[in-house]
């Protein structure tokens, strides 16, 4: 059976805090499987780490993930795995921790942080971020220690790289989103990976969708997810176009993608209005 988690909006612009606290609580009252992040530096948006943080102090069961962390932006390894394991600590070893190489130069930029060998830094950071969380690196006994010794990785990006990425370090692969026609297609090739690294069992897979139920939900949703893929030009127009905005768009997605293969989906509010979840809640976790 497929797993439905769904998305903290930390991304649309202007979002309360207190709404965020209050609605990581409700999503784990309505029983979702996981609470998510996305990541930007240069937007109007909260950081994944500390909104996580803020969640976990007010939750006890629901999965902590960053879904997915643009970690190669970031400039110290040593600094960030010590935040990741802060957190995971502080929900007692709840973190999966999501990442990707990202796609927008200014959020390099911004960290001073080279943008072209990104998946080069990324797959160098993955190795630093497990060193330190064993209690190596340089210096040594950078604590805290992760719960379980480590935290899972879950891979993200659609590229060849990235998909080699998530077959030889993650716990599996998770799509941006698209069509749930060619999930399968995609589920296949990473299994493909998978085997040819060596790997034993299954890789987890999991995708990413935007939703906004309820009066005026498409139009929210449009005004935000132009803004905040405006980078991506025309392209913007076909992600703000997909939103799930009635119920039975949401229950063909969930019935297309898991057909599909996918183990868990995450779906991502356009707004930062607890009362969103129970909308989700009554289609997805009926």
């Amino acid at each position: 059976m497929m797993d439905i988690g769904v998305g903290l909006p930390t991304t649309v612009p202007g979002a309360d805090g207190r709404q965020l606290v209050e609605f990581a609580r409700r999503a784990e009252q309505c029983g979702f499987s996981t609470l998510a992040t996305i990541d930007r530096m240069v937007y109007d948006s909260y950081d994944n780490l500390v909104a996580l943080a803020a969640a976990a102090a007010v939750t006890q069961r629901i999965r902590l993930a960053t879904t997915i962390l643009l970690a190669a932006y970031r400039p110290s390894v040593a600094e960030l795995a010590k935040q990741l394991a802060s957190v995971d600590r502080l929900s007692g070893g709840r973190l999966v921790v999501g990442l990707a190489a990202g796609g927008r130069e200014d959020d390099f930029l911004a960290n001073g942080v080279p943008y072209r060998d990104r998946g080069r830094r990324l797959d160098a950071m993955i190795d630093g971020l497990r060193e330190v969380w064993s209690g190596g690196g340089e210096p040594a006994g950078i604590g805290p220690r992760p719960v379980n010794g480590d935290i899972p990785l879950w891979v993200g990006g659609h590229s060849p790289a990235a998909m080699r990425r998530a077959a030889r370090h993650g716990i599996g692969w998770i799509s941006p989103g698209g069509s749930t026609a060619k999930y399968p297609e995609l589920v296949g090739r990473l299994s493909e990976l998978w085997q040819a690294e060596g790997r034993e069992g299954k890789p987890r897979m999991a995708a990413l969708g935007y939703v906004s139920l309820g009066p005026g939900g498409a139009e929210r949703a449009r005004a935000y997810l132009l803004d905040y893929y405006a980078y991506m030009g025309p392209k913007a127009e076909f992600l703000a176009a997909g939103v799930i905005a009635d119920e039975a768009g949401l229950r063909r997605t969930i019935e297309g993608y898991a057909a599909g293969g996918c183990d868990e989906l995450l779906l991502f509010p356009c707004t930062d209005e607890p009362e969103q979840l129970d909308l989700i809640a009554k289609v997805a976790l009926a």
